[in-house]
């Protein structure tokens, strides 16, 4: 009796609760981090970090590994790299440090910026005076574009060429200069100024200045002394 009760459960199937197969397919679909959710969290990053950038800002982040399998993290922690910055082709660290998981990832990015640049509109002579007639806006990727360049017309209006410029010319700050307000051989007004006093003398200019820029001018006697250059003449000389 007792063998063919033994030979009978033999023959029985097992069967395993689906329940329990289901719970942990779910639990092991939670412990991984989303790939959406860390791409999410760059972009964020990015545009929150260049908000104050003139333009539009457009963020293009490299397709990231799928297969990437990093621990859940409960808050994702995105940092510029040592080297790295928010312009053009670059990289962008998202950390994760808490008691659940502790790592780092890289991730490539690209960050254009799109603004109207001021660029050349007619020739322009040495020494012209720029008017709003010689320059027109271009939107172009400023991360594309050499340092010293203008966004603003203000910037530009009433400069002076230290060059000829053509047509087409991203205007550049090594192309102009402030106007001169004071000329080589001039007769200038030296002002000093102190506490309750001003005293003020003649004297010859010895270079060009423009407004706030340091000039040397010999004195009556002979002296030559450095001042600011001011409007009307004027060279302040510090007490």
């Amino acid at each position: 009796m007792m063998i063919r009760r033994l030979a009978l459960m033999l023959c029985l199937p097992i069967f395993f609760p689906f329940p329990v197969q289901a719970s942990s397919q779910s639990k092991s679909t939670l412990q991984y981090e989303e790939i959406s959710l860390i791409k999410n969290a760059v972009e964020n990053f990015i545009y929150s970090n260049t908000a104050t950038l003139p333009g539009q800002v457009i963020v293009n982040i490299d397709k990231i590994d799928k297969h990437l399998s990093l621990p859940k993290c409960p808050q994702l922690e995105p940092f510029i790299p040592t080297g790295s910055r928010l312009w053009g082709k670059t990289s962008i660290g998202v950390r994760c440090n808490s008691q659940f998981a502790s790592w780092t990832i890289y991730i490539q990015a690209e960050v254009n910026v799109m603004a109207d640049v001021l660029h050349v509109a007619r020739p322009v002579s040495t020494g012209q005076i720029l008017a709003y007639e010689d320059i027109a806006p271009q939107n172009v990727n400023l991360t594309h574009m050499p340092d010293g360049i203008f966004t603003q017309a203000s910037q530009i209006i009433g400069k002076v060429a230290t060059t000829n410029l053509t047509a087409g010319q991203p205007l550049r700050a090594q192309m102009l200069r402030a106007p001169y307000v004071i000329l080589r051989g001039q007769k200038v007004n030296l002002v000093v100024q102190g506490r309750g006093f001003s005293i003020s003398s003649e004297g010859q200019a010895l270079a060009d200045a423009a407004e706030g820029k340091v000039i040397q001018v010999r004195n009556k006697s002979g002296r030559i002394i450095s001042g600011i250059a001011r409007i009307n003449s004027i060279v302040e000389i510090q007490p």
